[in-house]
């Protein structure tokens, strides 16, 4: 079979405004997967974040939506396992791709594994967005999760051409998780201002800052992420800076406010020089790939 690549519509895939409930965000999800059934006839998958069960509106009616929609495919993303959520998936006949969010060990592998895990992401703190608590490298932890799970371990965090691809593979690795290259995609609708970023700067030029939910994020140096810097320098909580970061993403990665914005990305930028088709970008990924 030819080596390829397999996408996810995110929580908030296509959308540039809040929903104001899970109604709302179910329906819109709805519109999103017709539209990608409209452009392919092969698999896709829905990604989930699952929070707390008692207060979580938004994770059973996303499954439920895969359910009925013919999703193959479920990324089940975060640190908290939800057996009773493992089992609807698995019962239902979906693949059920895990990456652990902060916590990417190897004892959170096994017991996703154990649970009826199909495959696991390895997420390092190469990656882009929300990173782990533990700035441990994805070429470290990719061996120790392989030596582990008796499952196809997908390496996550600073892959972005065939030479990552190479050394992740090397490693153990049966697949890659990729998320920074395809924003500098032309099918993107990121900003183009973001764009010519990626392609014209390295992971040198990216800024580390503390903040929530997650414990770090690394961005490109906004007017923002250089006074949340400042703060993480000087001691301000996490979630001080965290009340601040509310909406800056979508003000970086959908306008382009390099002033009021923040936009997250991966150590892989160093590997990207230019805005190319995501055909491209799959077939440079995959070209050593037997």
């Amino acid at each position: 079979m030819r080596p390829g690549g397999f996408g996810f519509l995110a929580p908030n895939a296509g959308q540039t405004t809040n929903v104001k409930s899970s109604a709302e965000a179910v329906s819109r999800m709805k519109d999103e997967i017709e539209q990608t059934k409209a452009l392919t006839d092969r698999p896709f998958g829905l990604c989930v974040l699952p929070g707390d069960p008692q207060t979580d509106q938004f994770t059973a009616p996303m499954v439920d939506l895969a359910i009925e929609e013919g999703v193959k495919a479920i990324a089940y993303v975060g640190d908290r396992l939800i057996p009773e959520l493992f089992a609807k998936i698995k019962d239902n006949g979906l693949i059920l791709v895990y990456r652990a969010l902060n916590n990417p060990s190897v004892e959170q592998f096994e017991t996703a594994a154990a649970m009826g895990a199909d495959m696991v992401v390895v997420t390092g703190f190469d990656h882009g967005g929300d990173l782990p608590y533990k700035s441990i490298s994805t070429l470290e932890l990719i061996p120790q999760v392989v030596d582990a799970v008796d499952i196809p371990v997908l390496a996550d965090g600073g892959i972005a051409d065939r030479r990552t691809v190479n050394a992740v593979f090397a490693l153990g690795a049966e697949g890659v998780y990729c998320g920074t290259v395809f924003i500098a995609s032309d099918e993107c609708p990121a900003n183009k201002t973001i764009k010519n970023f990626i392609v014209s700067n390295n992971a040198d030029s990216l800024i580390l800052f503390r903040g929530a939910p997650s414990p770090y994020y690394r961005s490109i140096p906004t007017t923002l992420a250089l006074k949340l810097q400042q703060m993480s320098r000087q001691g301000a909580a996490n979630e001080e800076i965290g009340k601040l970061m509310r909406g800056a993403v979508r003000n970086a990665l959908v306008n382009g406010d390099m002033k009021n914005g923040l936009a997250t990305l991966g150590n892989g930028i160093s590997n990207i020089h230019a805005i190319r088709p995501v055909k491209e970008i799959i077939d440079d990924l995959t070209h050593d790939v037997a």
